[in-house]
């Protein structure tokens, strides 16, 4: 059976939007936000039906009729943490993401959005697994601190994508392989997959595991105690140098890796110190997680946007194929993995599980 799907990745000051045919992209949009549109409004909820006209007004300037949708796919937002899969929008949903249970972020209006059109045609709404899904194995939740506990927050949609993906070509399953999965975009998640769970995964969203673009990583806790209190920044200052000026960032000046991938080829020193370190960073990440799993490891992904570059790759490879082969899924396509998502239910493929 063919479907035809709306996918809606709402951003800060962007919504991306797509229509599928099955997992055919037939309409792609970047709707762009100013500033003073998005300040009119208090809360990230108080945008809603601006968002909804914006997209409703496209898909009609397009000639494209929402009564050929099958289904409408919003991106998840910052719910309670819950397991991977794509569940389908219900008052429970709605209501945690207008709350925000876990924060506010504009993701919280992607399933709201579904919501809404998808009531318009009488059609069903979707989310698929939002950065807070949560499969950690118990053991792995423990930080020291029985007040810090770890928790799972990352790329599960990309990671999570390409990891079935790579089950479906490989002819085995996603949930009978162990997978160590690399996410290299602005931050960085190394996860390790177990027969079809992430039973470990770095905290991505809050800066740790390894250094990335824009994100510190791990760093010496006592230090950053002492810069806590040091009195010279504030609690959101310290933050930002954690996650958004941490880095490459920090110590180059720039959050675009091809820029350090370049300088440190043209001979940079600096710059090939901080890429070098990178690369060892990742590597030691994905070699915490292949002892996760034992060293039963039947591949190594690397995906996001980093893995374009092929010395990224390769040099990445060098370090841990000892460990498993490594094989590359460059880019993040959120749009076709939330199509994915719901197609592998409508399919019944999956089983749609309930908020």
């Amino acid at each position: 059976m063919s479907y035809k799907l709306l996918i809606i990745n709402p951003g800060s000051t962007s919504t991306k939007i797509g229509v599928y045919e099955d997992e055919k992209e037939i309409l792609e949009e970047t709707l762009r936000h100013s500033a003073e549109e998005i300040g009119k409004y208090a809360t990230i909820f108080d945008q809603l039906s601006f968002r909804k006209d914006v997209i409703l007004n496209v898909l009609k300037e397009k000639n494209f009729d929402i009564k050929e949708l099958s289904a409408v796919v919003g991106r998840g937002g910052m719910l309670k943490p819950i397991p991977g899969g794509t569940y389908e929008v219900n008052d429970a949903l709605i209501a945690d993401l207008k709350e925000g249970v876990q924060g506010q972020h504009a993701s919280n209006l992607g399933g709201i959005l579904a919501n809404e059109i998808a009531k318009e045609v009488g059609v069903r709404a979707f989310i698929v697994d939002p950065v807070v899904v949560d499969e950690l194995d118990e053991v792995a939740r423990l930080s020291g601190i029985p007040e810090l506990p770890r928790k799972s927050k990352f790329h599960a949609l990309n990671q999570k994508a390409v990891a079935k993906r790579f089950g479906k070509e490989s002819g085995k399953g996603y949930e009978n392989l162990n997978l160590i999965v690399t996410h290299m975009g602005g931050g960085v998640s190394v996860g390790a997959h177990k027969l079809g769970k992430v039973v470990d995964v770095n905290n991505a969203l809050d800066g740790d595991g390894p250094f990335s673009p824009e994100r510190a990583g791990g760093v010496p806790a006592g230090d950053l105690i002492k810069m806590c209190f040091s009195g010279k920044y504030t609690e959101k200052e310290v933050f930002s140098k954690l996650v958004g000026k941490g880095g490459m960032v920090a110590y180059l000046n720039t959050n675009d890796a091809r820029d350090v991938i370049n300088a440190a080829s043209e001979g940079n020193k600096e710059a090939k110190l901080v890429y070098d370190a990178f690369i060892y960073q990742v590597a030691k990440s994905i070699g915490e997680m292949a002892t996760v799993l034992e060293g039963n490891v039947d591949k190594i992904i690397l995906t996001g946007g980093i893995a374009y570059s092929e010395k990224v790759v390769n040099d990445i490879t060098k370090k841990v194929s000892f460990i498993s082969e490594v094989k590359a899924y460059p880019g993040e396509d959120e749009l076709l993995a939330l199509a994915q998502g719901a197609i592998r239910v409508l399919d019944g493929e999956e089983v749609v599980k309930v908020y």
